[in-house]
């Protein structure tokens, strides 16, 4: 997948076909619009192109009320190649920007300069400073000579698809929840910092990370690491030939050996002694919640405490593979609702 930072030198991709939206969380009703545009680009034979912003609009236009981010750009750009995209254009969103009308946002963005043939944008799409819906920005767009589909809410286990509910199921803590919405686990990526080595001490050597994007509830978790990933020259973040351990993961700020301290994510990996990761970049998938955080009247609790949580993940992470292989996505990205 090629990456454009802006408009400019977009002449080769005319008469492409162009999805437009955040994609934050690259989610099953984005992956449907993604879809969409590909399916028109094949028809004409001309590039699938998503076309996102960064930062995200409300970081520039309400950034005391913008909600946290699920996907930092690398991870973004990596899923909507994993989506099959052609081309992604990132047009940094500014305040300059943010003034561009509905009309000029067609006639010169994706007319003069992207050449589109074709736009998929959602049922809640709003263009321009004037916040146009999608029944005006239809009658432009045709004026132009540009096609346009909207893509109706989608639903998942009966619950409709958007990074907001997302969001809330992650700081609720219920991943699971969240990875029907996403069709993936939640994850997170950090490089490896050296700890105090307390968990070496008591026979549970971890991986200590101060991760970006958002995190889910403080608790235990059982997960998936990606061990070696990072970025390539054109930002786009990849995992090609990573190792891979199930894990169990601590997010909080480790009542029992601290008094305070800031959140911290640390990863007892099953199959890696973690001895030669510092420095490293790792991928966390949050597959499902054990508990919640809690302080121990010793060091010696602590250790019985993890041993089952150690249990709890296994168990969780076999179960969590077996209804996978029962629930791969269909083709339309979607899995089927287990009863």
């Amino acid at each position: 997948m090629r990456v454009l930072r802006g408009l400019e030198g977009t002449s080769s991709l005319r008469g492409c076909a162009v999805a437009i939206g955040n994609f934050d969380g690259v989610h099953l009703g984005h992956r449907r619009l993604l879809e969409t545009a590909r399916a028109r680009a094949a028809t004409h034979r001309t590039p699938s192109v998503a076309l996102t912003f960064d930062p995200h609009p409300a970081r520039v236009l309400r950034p005391r009320m913008a909600p946290p981010t699920l996907t930092p750009l690398p991870r973004k750009l990596e899923l909507l190649e994993e989506a099959g995209i052609d081309v992604a254009v990132v047009l940094p969103f500014d305040m300059p920007y943010a003034a561009t009308s509905a009309v000029d946002f067609v006639k010169r963005d994706l007319c003069a300069r992207l050449g589109a043939s074709d736009v998929v944008v959602g049922w809640d799409f709003t263009a321009g400073h004037e916040r146009a819906r999608v029944d005006a920005l239809r009658e432009m767009l045709l004026a132009c000579g540009i096609g346009l589909s909207v893509i109706q809410p989608v639903s998942a286990d009966g619950l409709t698809v958007s990074s907001t509910k997302v969001r809330e199921f992650l700081l609720e803590g219920n991943v699971e929840a969240a990875a029907v919405l996403l069709g993936r686990p939640h994850d997170v990526e950090a490089v490896v910092e050296r700890g105090a080595g307390r968990g070496r001490a008591i026979g549970f050597a971890t991986a200590n990370l101060r991760p970006e994007g958002l995190l889910p509830a403080l608790g235990v978790y059982a997960a998936r690491v990606r061990l070696g990933v990072g970025l390539r020259p054109d930002g786009v973040a990849h995992g090609e030939g990573a190792r891979t351990s199930d894990a169990v993961c601590n997010l909080g700020v480790k009542p029992t050996v601290e008094e305070a301290g800031p959140v911290g994510l640390e990863a007892h990996l099953f199959h890696h002694d973690g001895s030669d990761l510092y420095g490293e970049r790792i991928r966390v998938e949050f597959v499902g919640r054990i508990r919640a955080e809690r302080r121990f009247p010793s060091l010696e609790a602590l250790r019985t405490q993890i041993a089952a949580d150690v249990v709890a993940a296994r168990e969780l992470l076999a179960r969590a593979s077996g209804a996978n292989a029962e629930t791969a996505p269909n083709s339309e990205g979607l899995r089927p609702r287990v009863s």
